[in-house]
């Protein structure tokens, strides 16, 4: 298995495709609180069903970056 980061890939499209798989999830997310609805998703190899309500209190939980989020956010 590949484990380098795709984002330093020479290919500007594959390089691009990381950011554009999170726009991806954010919409997923976005459009599961809109319509109430459950995600789902893969966590530690186990499948993970996440209501709305608890997308909605995850997002109030990020809304307010932390210093360790902020450096990350910044690299």
């Amino acid at each position: 298995m590949n484990t380098k980061d795709i984002r330093l890939s020479k290919d500007p499209d594959l390089a691009g495709s990381f950011d554009a798989i999170l726009r991806a999830g954010q919409s997923a997310v976005d459009l599961a609180i809109q319509t109430n609805t459950q995600i789902v998703t893969l966590v530690d190899g186990k499948i993970v069903y996440r209501s709305a309500e608890q997308l909605k209190k995850e997002r109030e939980l990020n809304s307010h970056p932390t210093v360790a989020n902020v450096r990350t956010m910044e690299s």
